[in-house]
């Protein structure tokens, strides 16, 4: 019998959780995958409602108009675009509750996987207060801004939370190898920062009227690819270090896929620069950049514990 084995039979099961199936790891890591992919799923379609000139859609928050939840007719439909992602809202609500539960009922006990879903539950209603000020401050750029890096922090979590429900140890790995992946995601978090500072201060705004943040656009433009560069060649240098020393060959593999989606979101970056930012290109830009984080942060989780 498993030591994992003898604490589940051990164990006591109280309260409400006695009426809860009791899930399998791999049904709690199914539900960490649904939970990524769900937050992946509304930044796509919050990117839709800004490009669309629909981030006004329903005027007001938490109701759509001042008489209604829902969309009526004369909002067309930029209310419908709006409305539309607002329901997406309440199934990422929903699957992150299912998170919650199940890893809660796991047994045994894993902290570290609650402390994950808990904060990844209480993320969704933070991303529904900070959205309904954006619509309160007319579309806002600083809050527009938060709103999409709350969205970059819930694919974080849950992107943690996937790799802990896996059984697989920790490798040991080099120093080296470890210190690049951790300037990895400070190199990627420092490039989507400045990527929401210039969507602030381009001509997306999410309605014709909506405020801007009074940069310079071409100086910010050039900021966020000189951050792309560093990036780029800080990647680089970690699939080096991953291929010649004792590192797993899952985080090679991971390492390789971080260069390669870079290399495509930033030739989406450069198409979209010189063609005038067409709305394809910026959506593709904008889902690329949650894949980006979701990837820098399965790296950084298997970076594994020091080399002795």
């Amino acid at each position: 019998m498993t030591t994992e084995t003898t604490a589940r039979e051990t164990e006591p099961v109280t309260g409400i959780w006695k009426y809860i199936p009791e899930p399998s790891l791999d049904v709690v890591r199914r539900w960490g995958w649904a939970s990524v992919i769900a937050n992946i799923g509304i930044v796509i379609t919050g990117g839709l409602v800004r490009l669309t000139g629909s981030g006004l859609g329903c005027p007001t928050w938490p109701r759509c108009t001042d008489e209604s939840y829902v969309p009526h007719g004369e909002l067309g439909i930029h209310g419908a675009i709006e409305f539309g992602n607002r329901m997406l809202g309440f199934v990422v609500a929903v699957i992150a509750i299912g998170t919650w539960l199940a890893v809660m009922r796991y047994r045994p006990r894993r902290t570290d996987l609650r402390r994950l879903a808990t904060a990844a539950a209480l993320g969704v209603p933070l991303q529904a207060l900070i959205g309904g000020i954006t619509v309160r401050t007319q579309l806002n750029p600083w809050t527009v801004s938060a709103h999409f890096l709350i969205s970059m922090v819930m694919i974080t979590i849950t992107v943690a939370m996937v790799r802990r429900s896996r059984t697989s140890p920790y490798p040991h790995t080099p120093p080296v190898v470890r210190a690049l992946a951790t300037v990895c995601v400070a190199a990627v978090w420092t490039t989507v920062v400045l990527g929401t500072l210039v969507t602030g201060s381009g001509p997306h705004a999410g309605d014709p009227d909506a405020g801007r943040t009074g940069f310079d656009e071409e100086i910010i433009s050039q900021l966020h690819a000189d951050a792309v560069f560093l990036l780029l060649g800080v990647s680089v240098a970690l699939v080096i270090a991953t291929r010649i020393t004792a590192t797993s060959r899952t985080l090679r593999q991971m390492a390789a896929w971080l260069l390669a989606m870079e290399l495509i979101q930033g030739t989406v970056g450069f198409v979209q620069y010189f063609t005038g930012l067409p709305i394809l290109a910026v959506i593709l830009h904008m889902a690329f950049a949650a894949i980006l984080i979701a990837l820098v942060t399965a790296v950084y989780g298997e970076r594994g514990t020091p080399a002795t």
